[in-house]
């Protein structure tokens, strides 16, 4: 059984936003055990919002969390090198509506998770094990997730652009993987798409020093891709930090078909309503199922 695990120590970091192009800073600071992933507004006297899906606002773009009107844009991220490298709670602290962009992908969080520390608490952390397969369809599009013993995330992309086309990739989360194999992929846009996103108010922080750029022919960026197929390990970093909105850690297979962030929310939302198709278990092999603790249990196991 796997305990549950936050930050050692505070680490901050500070940058633009790819859609606001406002200056930022972030703090990330340790949180008792059950507190689960929560910003913190630090400009607006520190309201707070939980990472769950019950706040997801926007999903074109980016994926944005509101309550009570107050806006965190641009939360994938983080969440997803939160979720990689197993953080369960944390308070992120930001200054502003917008997380900081960085180089487009989730390395430098992950970077800065490695220098805060990662310390195991005493609660066990609970996932959510898949028990009957849920299904998102929306034409050519699907995202799925099947019953399985642990996490795996078999993810497809097609684009109409000679270094993209068809890709597909299988990731199983192990040791070191998501720090090697995705984190580091870039967040990716078309030059023929950027005047109608400005137009909307959008990608006004954007540049060649975070974002992957494709013309009509090749990558742009002068240092070129990562990895051949960049795009696609992209899209399994953003799967990764849209899911950590479940609220728990799951154990399935993951099928995703040319999806983002829209069907990734549609699917969470999917399995929150269909509860008979998961359920809580401290045990990765077993499945067997746990009560939900009372708080004055939670406060018990807080580290």
């Amino acid at each position: 059984m796997a305990s549950q695990q936050s930050l050692a120590s505070t680490v901050s970091l500070s940058g633009i936003g790819l859609h606001t192009g406002v200056n930022v800073n972030l703090r990330l600071c340790p949180a008792p055990a059950n507190t689960g992933i929560i910003f913190k507004r630090t400009d607006l006297d520190g309201f707070m919002i939980e990472a769950h899906s019950r706040h997801v606002a926007r999903v074109s773009y980016a994926t944005s969390l509101m309550k009570k009107g107050v806006l965190i844009s641009t939360t994938e991220h983080l969440l997803s090198a939160l979720a990689g490298l197993q953080v369960d709670n944390a308070i992120v602290e930001i200054d502003n509506l917008e997380l900081p962009i960085v180089d487009g992908s989730a390395l430098p969080f992950v970077k800065l998770i490695r220098e805060a520390g990662i310390r195991p608490q005493r609660a066990r952390r609970v996932y959510a094990k898949i028990l009957k397969s849920v299904e998102v369809v929306d034409g050519a599009k699907r995202i799925a997730i099947h019953p399985a013993e642990t996490l795996r995330i078999s993810y497809s992309i097609a684009f109409p652009h000679p270094v993209i086309g068809a890709q597909s990739l299988e990731f199983a989360p192990g040791a070191g993987k998501y720090e090697t194999e995705i984190a580091p992929a870039r967040t990716f846009g078309f030059l023929n798409e950027v005047e109608m996103l400005l137009k909307s108010g959008l990608v006004k922080g954007g540049s060649l020093e975070n974002v992957v750029v494709l013309d009509r022919e090749r990558v742009m960026n002068p240092e070129g891709l990562r990895f051949p197929d960049e795009f696609c390990r992209h899209k399994i970093l953003d799967l990764i930090g849209d899911f950590s909105l479940l609220g728990h850690p799951l154990i399935g297979h993951v099928v995703a078909d040319r999806a983002g962030h829209a069907m990734h929310a549609q699917l969470v939302s999917q399995l929150l309503r269909q509860k008979d198709c998961w359920t809580l278990t401290t045990n990765t092999e077993a499945g067997s199922k746990v009560p939900v603790p009372t708080g004055a249990e939670l406060a018990a196991s807080s580290a």
